[in-house]
């Protein structure tokens, strides 16, 4: 495979292929002479359609890999231990992304997360266009077959685009290809603006849209490209970016320009809502006419409330692809959640050792926080929840067998809380529902005991670093699937090919849509709480106005532009954290820099007893402080520096 030309700016790439390494069979059919093969290549059906896997697969490690994507560890939903910030992970140790981001220790020489470069997603780009340029010229392949895969090949140039929009802002188009011959000052293309960025990707998606087949007519090899609806929930995603105050009216870019003295952010555009919410809407309608729906409705739980929290097990992952709300998928070639989220126990806990978890990234109390009460409430806005979250009481109700521990007082912020929390957080004083081996077909209800010396625990007086320590004192369940006996290793080894990571499902539009109508009206009505008790009722929480007229402290926030704007983002909060959208949400809301400088609070986790580990119940205290960001600087990525020098292209601000 030829290599770019490293004396021209890596966007505009001057030759047909790039040089990069992928575990991706699809890429060893690239032509590996020179641009003269391309025609050779598209003659037959075959060989096109490798390339066009090619420039699916091109886009899928920086979108699913926990060692690329920044999304996922970059906000302040997680802290990393020592062990992690010292060894990295994986087999070459490498440094993660997101927390070097999280810490502000982003850089423009190699950037975290940069996929500017040529071999990333500009390179994508310009493998979608070789295809489009060509598919024509192939000649044993159905014109409906071509049609499909022109469309396809559409999404996926729009996906690239709208990835490098979110990390970059204005970012250069890249409509066809320059010839290879071209000179060098042609191929300086400046930066364009977001209004002209968005334009130009939604034309890509309507174009695609019209074509593609729902995603129940893709065959199997194909279901992790595109399907009409999943197009359509990339496009309604744009519009609310485009909408939202990072990119609409956004004061702070007011004077950013390209290197043309052109104007790069728009003036404030309230229509821009109206847009996003409609095109949400649109993409619901094309969803659920196309089968799908929320994952609910299980029955294989001992109790109502479990049954709800195995929904919600169920609605983030995808294996075999049965999730009917997942609705932009890709390849995980990577790695898997579950081996840096759950315990690492040691091995005299034989019945629950896993050799594959690792651990090293750990939920936030600030998270743990923020999911609501049994009513659906914020902790502070329930008039009925606990008197005081930092004190220890036991729990009585049979609601919650099997969900908390019965035997001993255990902490009030870890009672009375949505399933969402039970489901999504491993607390001391908790139960974790797992089958009791991988032959049985009987369960057992964990007690996650996090005190020194417990399964859960460390088993060090002090923090080092040279073995992961849980230090905040809780634990990510997300993503794991209690109907197997051990955490990661029974359940993934041997079915990596059929996982895919879920980029967008079915809520994400929901709430863009509630969102969106919110943020047009005047005042919230149907169309906005429509959507929202959609989301609520599969949490197996009250309607939003039952829960803030009947339960809380200041009921009228419901009635409220700005009441429902903080309820909307609450929810997105809960219903999607650690999937990577907290990172980009704070950045569109403009919110960052309040909610990304904050302390990083737990427990004593060296305590022997409950009274130690809740630090004499006295409340949490600071256990990180690494935890950074400066605006208007960490709004938007670096473009590396070496790409600036040769490009001509104006860097972003503060950088």
């Amino acid at each position: 495979m030829m290599k770019a030309n490293k004396h021209i700016t890596n966007v505009m790439i001057a030759v047909a292929a790039v040089a990069f390494s992928s575990c991706n069979d699809y890429l060893d059919l690239v032509p590996k002479n020179d641009i003269t093969t391309i025609e050779t290549t598209f003659e037959k059906r075959e060989d096109a359609e490798q390339w066009m896997k090619t420039c699916m697969s091109m886009r899928d490690d920086d979108l699913s890999g926990l060692y690329y994507n920044p999304a996922f560890w970059g906000s302040d939903e997680v802290v990393a231990d020592d062990y992690t910030h010292i060894e990295g992970i994986g087999a070459a140790k490498e440094r993660i992304p997101g927390i070097m981001i999280a810490e502000g220790k982003q850089k423009t020489q190699n950037p975290y997360g940069n996929i500017w470069s040529g071999n990333k997603f500009y390179g994508g780009i310009r493998y979608c266009n070789i295809f489009l340029e060509n598919i024509d010229k192939t000649y044993n392949i159905e014109e409906e077959e071509r049609s499909m895969w022109k469309a396809q090949v559409k999404a996926c140039k729009a996906h690239m685009y709208f990835e490098l929009i979110r990390r970059y802002g204005p970012i250069v188009l890249v409509p066809e290809n320059i010839p290879a011959n071209a000179e060098i000052s042609e191929m300086q293309i400046p930066r364009s603006s977001i209004d002209d960025c968005v334009n130009a990707t939604v034309e890509l998606l309507d174009s695609a849209i019209a074509v593609l087949p729902p995603q129940s007519g893709l065959s199997s090899d194909l279901l992790c490209f595109y399907s009409k609806e999943g197009a359509a929930t990339l496009k309604a995603m744009l519009l609310l970016y485009a909408a939202s105050p990072l990119f609409n009216g956004n004061e702070m870019f007011a004077k950013f320009t390209n290197k043309n003295g052109e104007r790069m952010f728009p003036e404030y555009d309230k229509e821009k809502w109206r847009r996003a919410a409609e095109a949400a809407d649109e993409a619901i309608t094309l969803a659920k006419s196309n089968g799908h729906e929320l994952m609910k409705g299980s029955t294989d739980r001992p109790t109502a409330f479990m049954n709800v929290m195995r929904d919600i097990e169920n609605s983030c992952s995808d294996y075999n692809y049965v999730n009917k709300e997942a609705l932009v998928l890709v390849h995980n070639h990577l790695n898997t959640f579950e081996a840096f989220y759950h315990p690492k126990v040691e091995s005299q806990y034989k019945a629950y050792y896993d050799w594959t978890c690792e651990s090293g990234v750990y939920p936030t109390l600030k998270i743990v926080e923020t999911f609501y009460t049994e009513h659906g409430l914020p902790l502070t806005e329930d008039k009925q929840w606990m008197a005081n979250m930092y004190q220890a009481s036991k729990e009585t109700n049979e609601r919650y067998k099997n969900v908390v521990n019965f035997d001993k007082p255990i902490l009030n912020l870890h009672r009375r809380r949505e399933p969402r929390f039970y489901a999504n957080i491993i607390a001391h004083g908790t139960c974790w529902y797992h089958k009791m081996s991988s032959s049985s077909t009987k369960y057992e209800a964990i007690d996650c005991n996090m005190l020194k010396g417990e399964m859960y625990g460390t088993n060090q007086s002090r923090f080092v670093s040279n073995i992961p320590q849980c230090i905040t004192g809780y634990y990510v369940k997300k993503f794991d699937q209690s109907d197997v006996s051990k955490y990661n290793y029974q359940y993934y080894v041997g079915r990596v090919g059929d996982k895919a990571d879920i980029l967008w499902r079915l809520p994400d539009l929901l709430l863009a849509s509630a969102e969106a109508w919110n943020e047009y009206l005047d005042q919230p009505d149907e169309r906005v709480y429509g959507p929202l008790d959609e989301v609520r009722r599969r949490a197996g929480i009250l309607p939003v106005r039952e829960a803030w007229e009947t339960y809380a402290r200041n009921p009228k926030n419901v009635t409220t532009k700005a009441g429902m704007r903080s309820i909307i983002r609450q929810e997105q909060d809960i219903e999607f954290c650690f999937e990577g959208k907290r990172f980009w949400n704070v950045r569109r809301w403009m919110t960052a820099p309040e909610e990304l400088n904050q302390s990083i609070m737990g427990w004593n986790i060296f305590g022997t007893t409950d009274q130690k580990f809740y630090n004499d119940y006295r409340g949490p205290k600071v256990v990180d402080n690494s935890h950074s960001f400066t605006a208007p600087r960490d709004y938007f990525f670096p473009i590396n520096a070496e790409e600036i020098l040769i490009s001509g292209i104006k860097q972003n601000m503060g950088w």
